[in-house]
């Protein structure tokens, strides 16, 4: 500390570390992809961006987290999964008490019926894979007001 500081340094290690620590959300962020590779290479990108994420590989797991984990703040899912695709799921959890849910959807071959029928299931985006990271994170913030 010197002469013309404002803060100890005890203060200033306190504040530094508040201003160095990354942003993350209260809520968790539940991925639903039935392709492990992908679901685990999605989960880790968002773990290292500071986003606490649940995984599932289907409909049922997934609607089984959403029964039991109310920290899921949004949800990220593949349309194309067997044997339910991501817009059943999506019907699912609007014909649930967890409704409200932000939800995006990923695919790789995705048509414009599909993409028309996920906007009407009200769905934050419909994103293409390869997803474009940095437009993921900006929704994720979004969505949950980080």
């Amino acid at each position: 500390m010197t002469e013309h500081d404002i803060l100890t340094d005890a203060e200033r290690k306190a504040l530094n570390e508040v201003m160095h620590t990354p942003v993350t959300a209260r809520q968790s962020l539940l991925i639903v992809e039935d392709d492990q590779l992908q679901r685990e290479l999605l989960a880790e990108f968002l773990t290292e961006e500071g986003y606490k994420c649940l995984t599932a590989s289907n409909e049922r797991e997934a609607l089984a987290l959403l029964a039991s984990d109310d920290s899921v703040g949004l949800i990220l899912t593949d349309l194309r999964m067997v044997p339910h695709d991501g817009l059943h799921l999506i019907r699912k959890v609007r014909a649930s008490m967890r409704a409200s849910l932000p939800i995006i959807i990923m695919s790789g071959d995705a048509g414009v019926k599909d993409a028309i029928e996920a906007m009407h299931l009200n769905v934050v985006d419909f994103l293409l894979k390869p997803i474009d990271t940095q437009k993921l994170l900006q929704l994720i913030a979004q969505e949950l007001g980080v």
